[in-house]
């Protein structure tokens, strides 16, 4: 009977020890964070709240903060992780896929990248640029051409290229006169100014016809002698010296007398609609990339696409220390700690850290139990002497 009373005693005792011990563990883990802020009676806090976590939060915040800085998310993680040769190779792929989707291959004309730019309706508003600019320049133009003399307006060295040709222009005329007056044409000429002079004479003219004879022999006799004066060296300086004077005369001219009867308005008119139909905006905006850079894909992905990312990742190499100074995610961390609710907090620990808080409960309570069931033995042996 004794040994199962104390068999009873043994066990429960045990039982109390695991209680105790199981209880106190469960409440020193709820004490980490309940409750959540403080509580008073009157004026007077409660010890032991709120619990240690809420309590210290700040330095929690802190800490969290400088062993994300330190340890979790450092220059050299980046560096190692992101900045390898085979995420610049990634990164290279990527881009150069992007961008012939949705640009180099793209079925977008560039009116509809204009427009997604804003640019509404550019081939009329640069048609209208364009004749605003041709009117004002023909305008200048015109309005230079029109004032002064030609001798004012006219390029000096034109002018001289000009009065150079006067000797070939003159040896031009004398020979091509020569041809006509010695041909067929020419003879025809001659009777006929002949005859209609000596008609205009009346009986004059008969007497003057009687005296040289047959008017074809008159016409020969003319002719001959025409073909010598244009032949006689005095000629040709005479002919010189004419269209030298006129030139000269040419030249204190005004443009504006020259130009009186020019069709500014019809030129105007001309260059506008030639330049148009040059240009041909419309049709030449309604074509996509491709048609104008087939082989932009080839090109960028040797040309551009590698040079642009490797610089990328260069600076992002050179500034990343800086950049993670300005960036302040210590400081990041702290405010964001700083704003959870102590219950996500909460959550958050437990998340990562229930199933070892219940393996602390079990084991205060298995310590307290064989607690129990030692100060069980030394009351059973104490009481036996």
């Amino acid at each position: 009977m004794k040994r199962l009373n104390f068999l009873w005693t043994l066990l429960f005792m045990a039982f109390i020890g695991a209680l105790i011990g199981g209880f106190t563990n469960h409440l020193a883990i709820k004490m980490l964070f309940r409750p959540h802020e403080a509580k008073y009676i009157g004026k007077w806090r409660l010890p032991f709240t709120p619990g240690l976590i809420p309590k210290r939060r700040d330095e929690l915040a802190v800490q969290l903060g400088k062993t994300v800085t330190n340890y979790l998310v450092t220059p050299d993680m980046f560096r190692n992780k992101l900045l390898t040769p085979d995420m610049e190779k990634k990164a290279e792929a990527f881009l150069q896929q992007k961008l012939d989707e949705q640009v180099l291959h793209s079925d977008k004309t560039l009116n509809d990248w204009l427009q997604l730019a804003g640019a509404s309706n550019l081939a009329q508003k640069t048609e209208q640029k364009i004749d605003a600019l041709i009117d004002a320049q023909l305008m200048n133009a015109r309005e230079k051409l029109t004032t002064g003399t030609i001798e004012d307006v006219v390029p000096m060295d034109w002018q001289e290229q000009a009065k150079e040709y006067i000797p070939t222009m003159t040896s031009y005329i004398l020979e091509r006169a020569e041809l006509y007056v010695d041909s067929y044409d020419g003879k025809v000429m001659f009777q006929k100014l002949i005859n209609d002079f000596l008609e205009s004479k009346g009986t004059f003219g008969g007497v003057l016809n009687m005296f040289f004879g047959d008017s074809n022999s008159l016409v020969e006799k003319v002719q001959k002698e025409a073909l010598k004066f244009i032949q006689a060296p005095g000629t040709q300086n005479l002919l010189h010296t004419l269209i030298e004077n006129e030139f000269t005369k040419l030249q204190k001219r005004p443009m504006a007398e020259l130009l009186a009867n020019f069709d500014w308005e019809g030129l105007f008119t001309s260059i506008k609609a030639y330049a148009r139909k040059e240009l041909a905006l419309e049709s030449r905006l309604d074509k996509t990339i491709q048609d104008y850079w087939p082989e932009g894909s080839e090109w960028t992905s040797e040309n551009l696409t590698p040079k642009l990312i490797h610089f990328a990742f260069n600076q992002v190499e050179k500034q990343l220390e800086t950049a993670m100074k300005k960036l302040n995610l210590e400081g990041i961390v702290k405010e964001q700690v700083d704003t959870f609710p102590v219950a996500v907090l909460e959550d958050l620990i437990l998340g990562i850290s229930r199933r070892e808080f219940k393996m602390i409960t079990v084991l205060g309570a298995l310590l307290g139990g064989v607690i129990g069931i030692v100060q069980g033995l030394i009351v059973f042996f104490t009481n036996l002497s």
